[in-house]
């Protein structure tokens, strides 16, 4: 039960913007708060039908409805009149994603002013931990406070729910349940002597020519990708419609397309499987918490200032696990262009992914390792959800 007694109502603002990472960061955030803190949360959301696809009883087209516990609101506009009574104790904007101006004015007419937090993107960069907590000046007699999520004691730490170690654990070490969750993806009792790999990335990727190295591995892959992703390099291989039940064997590699799948079904297709492809911020902390071999796809940036994000993440994660390190800076075309390169060289273009393959295989062992170790280096920062009601709750004790 957290220790925010006098903050019960908390309002979180959304704008969906890498369609499925933002939206379900706010709505893993939203269910923590409701469940584990008794927090009252009002999640506004200005894109329902991306909600939908990762919540499917969601109703797009509602403007107000109650879903698990969190009061779902359309956030259509900017406009609208709001009053003091209706403004949280606890606001939060995700990603600065700009409260609508009169929620704003009515937040100065609250008695006492609510805590303002802009809820920032996850990075590894050492300059994160000298910014976390600090505010903005006053607007309109308002402070911002700018919380960061992080990978050190001196950020807020990584969003995980209290008992989601517990149950992976319990799914991870029950086969029966892990086949049968497979089997209910159409894996088959072949198909599940492979090696496992979940596919989620973005449309860049150079994905068609990782199929192509797949089907030349020494030993066979199973690909399980959602529905929609890396579209086009899967109907290529496959030959047909990249839907959900399609699926084809050429050389070592097996494509099988899945449904896609609602969050607790993901989480298990990631503890399910031997490596995970992840993408963004959502999936990419999912994955840090299923235990196994990772693949990052990061959200481009201009000016490659992703790659230096991911190079600060590698770091922290990966000093001593060369292939890993290799792969993820070629599969985020990172390998072949340092910070500061101008040069736009297509690591596609350049990349022995037969080679790239096969040494992280020779490695995988080391890198499974690596990810249980971290795990328990990560949760010993505590948790995102109960780290910023701290904050919270010592901003409103402050005087």
């Amino acid at each position: 039960m957290s220790t925010l007694i006098q903050a019960p109502k908390l309002a979180l603002f959304c704008k969906v913007v890498d369609n499925f990472g933002d939206i379900g960061i706010c709505w893993r955030l939203a269910r923590q708060l409701v469940d584990e803190h008794d927090i009252d949360v009002t999640l506004w959301v200005d894109d329902l039908r991306s909600f939908q696809r990762i919540c499917p009883p969601l109703r797009s087209d509602a403007v107000h409805q109650l879903m698990a516990g969190v009061t779902v609101r359309h956030w259509r506009d900017q406009e609208g009149v709001f009053t003091a009574t209706e403004v949280a104790d606890i606001v939060i904007e995700f990603f600065g994603c700009d409260l609508p101006p009169g929620y704003i004015t009515a937040m100065t007419e609250k008695t006492p002013q609510p805590v303002w937090i802009n809820l920032e993107g996850l990075s590894a960069e050492e300059w994160v931990e000298g910014c976390h907590t600090l505010s903005s000046p006053p607007r309109q007699s308002l402070l911002k406070y700018f919380f960061y999520p992080g990978f050190t004691s001196k950020t807020g730490g990584l969003l995980r729910e209290a008992g989601l170690a517990q149950e992976r654990r319990q799914f991870q070490s029950d086969s029966l349940a892990m086949a049968a969750f497979l089997a209910s993806l159409g894996v088959t009792a072949s198909e599940m002597a492979t090696t496992k790999v979940s596919l989620f990335c973005y449309p860049q990727a150079p994905v068609a020519a990782l199929l192509d190295a797949w089907q030349r591995s020494a030993h066979a892959v199973t690909c399980l990708v959602p529905e929609g992703v890396a579209q086009a390099a899967v109907e290529a291989f496959l030959a047909a419609p990249a839907l959900p039940g399609a699926v084809k064997t050429q050389g070592a590699l097996t494509v099988r397309v899945v449904p896609f799948l609602a969050q607790p079904a993901y989480d298990q297709l990631l503890w399910a499987c031997d490596v995970n492809f992840v993408r963004g911020e959502d999936s990419f902390v999912r994955a840090q918490w299923a235990g196994r071999p990772f693949i990052w796809h990061i959200y481009a940036q201009d000016e490659n200032l992703h790659h230096k994000k991911l190079r600060a993440f590698l770091q922290r994660y990966a000093s001593d696990l060369a292939s890993l390190t290799s792969f993820s800076l070629h599969w985020n075309e990172a390998a072949t262009m340092g910070p500061d390169t101008a040069a736009n060289i297509s690591a596609e273009a350049v990349t022995n992914w037969p080679a790239q393959w096969a040494a992280f295989q020779a490695e995988r062992g080391s890198m499974s390792r690596r990810a249980v170790d971290w795990e328990q280096q990560m949760a010993a920062h505590g948790d995102l959800g109960g780290n910023l009601l701290q904050f919270a709750a010592a901003v409103r004790r402050s005087p």
